[in-house]
């Protein structure tokens, strides 16, 4: 399976990683174009007649407005709200979804939504044969256009066909994923890395917590509301659909304003990463949050995206010996609904 990333040069540093001997990948990344293998990420496919009611009853987002160009982002809660996972949410044809979300809850995910599918004569399927690639960079656009022949789409949106789907995400610069079939691979990822340099995915990473954007992983499980990430302010969560696992407690804090922890962007004095889970404590030493995403920068500094408490004036933060210092969102802390979102698009 990793023998496309090893012919682009490239190697697994774990299950999670890759990395290549290209110089200065992030700084790549900013100044020109390039490819990396997102192999932190897994698909998921629901199939079947009752596929898409299946997914209405437990999931965030509104199921109809995936409709093979809107692919909303959602998630999976607990009954007390608590997600269980937060994907990307694709329809490739009547029958099939698609959820793209971080590979070490695919198995969770797939157990959890196992236990109603017989009702909705309904399959789950881990796709393995399913190969996820990031394009990053000012040629990304054109370069997608030219080798797989389809318009990108804009943010949140997909395109293509049933065997390969392009889906643009936000980013300081301009960023597609492409989804593919296994066998295509190699072929695809060399006839790319002949005009963009091929990168390890932690630029992949590093570009989503400049996003703003956190992917739920095992290590914080069945422990956030949706809003803990902004979940809702990137349309991730429908106040306007029916009822699904979790609704009321979700429901219930958007409404009252009971959400005590929210997701910020920081950068930290120094050079050493921290682990997912890592305390940001006050000047006191007393935990006012912890870690969810980290990653090296262009400059050699660690950027992270913690859940933090959200009283007014925290004081001085940091995380293992290190300063926080807190940057700013590229979004607003406000809810945007997803129905909206496809609207503007249509």
């Amino acid at each position: 399976m990793n023998d496309w990333i090893t012919a682009l040069g490239g190697r697994r540093s774990s299950d999670e990683r890759v990395a290549f001997d290209t110089p200065d990948p992030a700084r790549q990344a900013m100044e020109h174009t390039v490819i990396t293998p997102l192999v932190h990420l897994g698909v998921l496919d629901v199939v079947g007649p009752g596929a898409g009611k299946l997914l209405q009853g437990q999931t965030s987002a509104q199921v109809d407005l995936a409709d093979g160009s809107f692919a909303p982002l959602t998630c999976f809660c607990s009954a007390k709200g608590r997600m269980l996972a937060n994907a990307q949410l694709l329809r490739i044809d009547a029958e099939r979804y698609r959820l793209i979300l971080h590979r070490g809850l695919l198995a969770p995910l797939c157990a959890h939504l196992k236990k109603f599918a017989p009702f909705y004569k309904s399959e789950l399927a881990i796709r393995d044969d399913l190969v996820l690639l990031g394009l990053i960079g000012k040629e990304a656009q054109a370069l997608a256009e030219v080798r797989f022949d389809v318009a990108p789409p804009a943010v949140w949106h997909q395109s293509g066909d049933e065997k390969v789907q392009l889906l643009a995400h936000p980013g300081p610069q301009y960023r597609l994923l492409a989804c593919l079939p296994l066998e295509q691979a190699e072929a695809v990822a060399t006839r790319l890395n002949e005009q963009a340099a091929a990168v390890g995915n932690a630029v992949w990473c590093l570009q989503d917590i400049q996003a703003g954007l956190a992917w739920l992983t095992p290590a914080h499980q069945d422990a956030l509301l949706p809003q803990m990430i902004n979940w809702e302010a990137l349309g991730g969560v429908s106040f306007k659909k029916g009822c699904y696992t979790g609704q009321e407690v979700v429901a219930r804090a958007h409404f009252r304003g009971q959400v005590k922890k929210r997701l910020v962007r920081a950068q930290l004095e120094g050079e050493c990463l921290p682990a997912l889970g890592a305390a940001v404590v006050d000047d006191s030493g007393k935990s006012l949050g912890e870690i969810v995403a980290a990653e090296l920068d262009a400059y050699g500094q660690a950027e992270i995206l913690a859940v933090l408490s959200t009283r007014d004036d925290p004081g001085p933060l940091s995380v293992d010996g290190q300063t926080v210092k807190l940057l700013k969102l590229p979004y607003p802390i406000e809810r945007l609904d997803p129905e909206s979102l496809a609207q503007a698009s249509a």
